[in-house]
Parts: C-alpha cells; sequence; structure tokens
C-alpha cells in the first residue's frame, strides 16, 4: 500500500509534468495554503477503479480555467473561448493527470480502470468519495496568477 504522503507527491509530479510538458505552463506548490478557489469554478473530475478506487479532481476558477485552455489550444492571450471549449480543456486536463497518476502507481496497483472526465461549474464545489477513504490535495500556483486545487480520493478495493 503506498502512504498517503506518497500520494501527494505523485499527484504533484504527475500535475507538474502535464503542465510543463502539454500545457507549456509553470505549476508550483501553493505559497498560501488554505486559500479556496472564490467564485464561480469548474471541477473536472475522473473516476479510476481496480484494486483501488477514487476520483481525481481539478478544481479552478474560470479565469484560471480559460488561461488553461487558450494555452493548450496554442491562441492568444484573451482570445474568446466558448463555454464548452473551456470545459474541454480543463477535462482533458484530468485526463492527463489522472494518466501520469496511473503510470506512476502501476508498480503496486495492478489494471487500474479510468472513466472519461466530467466537469461541472458552479460555486463551492464538493466531492466526496465516502467513509474509509484517503484524501491527498495540494493547492497550486499557475504561472504565478492563478490558484487550482488538484484533489485524489481514494480507497482501496475490496477486491
Amino acid at each position: 500500500m503506498i502512504q498517503h504522503a506518497c500520494f501527494a507527491d505523485t499527484l504533484l509530479d504527475a500535475a507538474k509534468e502535464v503542465f510543463e510538458t502539454m500545457i507549456f505552463m509553470d505549476l508550483q506548490l501553493c505559497s498560501e495554503p488554505g486559500r479556496r478557489v472564490d467564485g464561480e469554478a469548474l471541477m473536472a473530475t475522473i473516476t479510476f477503479s481496480n484494486s483501488i478506487e477514487g476520483c481525481l479532481a481539478v478544481c479552478t476558477d474560470t479565469t484560471c480555467a480559460e488561461a488553461i485552455a487558450i494555452n493548450m489550444l496554442g491562441l492568444e492571450a484573451g482570445a474568446d473561448l466558448s463555454v464548452e471549449e473551456v470545459s474541454d480543456a480543463i477535462g482533458e486536463v484530468a485526463n492527463m493527470v489522472m494518466g501520469s497518476i496511473k503510470s506512476r502507481l502501476t508498480d503496486t496497483y495492478e489494471g487500474i480502470q479510468v472513466s472519461i472526465p466530467s466537469v461541472v461549474r458552479g460555486r463551492e464545489l464538493v466531492n466526496s468519495l465516502g467513509e474509509k477513504s484517503g484524501r491527498v490535495s495540494v493547492q497550486v500556483n499557475l504561472e504565478d496568477a492563478h490558484l487550482m486545487e488538484i484533489s485524489l480520493l481514494y480507497r482501496e478495493s475490496a477486491k
């Protein structure tokens, strides 16, 4: 079994890898822990199951989500984007981060299966896996301008 602290490191390393190599944005651990994403937020979730099960969530405000989408699509800053384009970009971030996490965990947890991502938009978004689950969360600054929270909810399967 991987320890809780290792999941936090895995989560941060996977997110950094994705943002640096695929989105071309700098991602650093938040210097002000405890801050929350304010206003309307987008939360992309993707579930995983087999010998370990849970949910990865990527949550950020709409301004950060738009900046991510612009970088992913190779557009100029301030470009007009549809709600669907921004949602698709955040969903793809969750998908790529989960893929990176999965590859890092395969030696310990074989056969991890991953769902397709889903994205919700609103205020004070909450996601819960239930009892007997662990949760690691990292708050990160993106390009020294945006706050993002990436969480991994997990529990070992009864299989």
